[in-house]
C-alpha cells in the first residue's frame, strides 16, 4: 500500500502535469533586464499589480540603472517617480537602504544566496526566491496570494504562514520544477481559481481538488 506521503508527492505530479499542459507559456510578468532591475521591480510589486510596475519602471530603468542612481537623487524626486505603484515612500526609503547595503557589503552586486538577499533592507523570503530562480540557483519556491490560496484549495497545506506553505512545498514539488511551479499557480489563479467565484467547472484539477463546488 501507498503511503499518504507517496500519494500526494504522484496528486502534485499530476497537478503540475496538467498545469504545464494548459499555461505552456506561464511564466514572470515583470520586465527587467538584470538581477538588480528584477530586485527593484519585485520591491515596487508589493500591494500593485505587475503590470502598473511595468509602467513605472519602464520609464524608472532608464533613470536608474545603478544603486547608486538610487542614492543620488532627493528622497522626493524618487518618490515622484515610483509614486503609481502605491504606498511609494515606504518604497522609496526600502529601495535606498537597500542599495545603500548592496554598495556597502556586495560591491553593489545582487547577492547569490537566500540567507544574504534576505539580509537586505526590505527583501523578504518571497523577493528573495524571486530573484534567485530567475537569475541563480533557486533556494525556496516563491509563496504570492495565488499561490497559498491554490495550495490550502487543493488541500497540500492547512496553514496560511507562507513560511510554512513554503517548506511543504519543497517536499512535495521537484526541485527542477520550483520556479515553473509558481508561475503556473500565478496563471491558474488569474483564469480560474479566483480569489472570488472560483471557475470550478472549468478548472482542471477539479477531480483532484477537495475544494471543488463548493459554494
Amino acid at each position: 500500500m501507498k503511503s499518504p506521503e507517496f500519494q500526494e508527492v504522484q496528486r502534485m505530479a499530476e497537478v503540475l502535469r496538467r498545469l504545464r499542459a494548459e499555461y505552456p507559456n506561464a511564466r514572470i510578468r515583470l520586465r527587467f533586464r538584470n538581477p538588480f532591475e528584477l530586485l527593484v521591480a519585485t520591491i515596487l510589486s508589493a500591494q500593485c499589480t505587475d503590470e502598473r510596475v511595468n509602467q513605472v519602471t519602464e520609464v524608472l530603468f532608464q533613470k536608474y540603472r545603478t544603486p547608486e542612481d538610487y542614492l543620488k537623487v532627493p528622497l522626493e524626486e524618487l518618490e515622484r517617480d515610483i509614486y503609481p505603484t502605491g504606498y511609494y515612500k515606504a518604497k522609496a526609503r526600502a529601495l535606498r537602504a537597500c542599495c545603500q547595503a548592496l554598495l556597502e557589503r556586495f560591491g553593489g552586486q545582487v547577492p547569490h544566496t537566500l540567507e544574504e538577499l534576505t539580509s537586505l533592507p526590505g527583501v523578504g523570503r518571497k523577493t528573495a526566491n524571486v530573484v534567485l530562480g530567475e537569475f541563480f540557483e533557486p533556494q525556496g519556491i516563491v509563496v504570492d496570494t495565488h499561490v497559498a490560496r491554490i495550495v490550502q484549495r487543493l488541500g497540500f497545506a492547512e496553514t496560511s504562514n507562507r513560511e510554512h506553505i513554503e517548506r511543504r512545498l519543497m517536499e512535495l514539488v521537484p526541485r527542477e520544477e520550483w520556479v515553473r511551479f509558481t508561475h503556473l499557480m500565478i496563471a491558474h489563479g488569474r483564469a480560474i481559481c479566483r480569489a472570488r467565484r472560483p471557475r470550478c467547472s472549468e478548472c482542471v484539477l477539479a477531480d483532484l481538488c477537495p475544494s471543488a463546488h463548493r459554494g
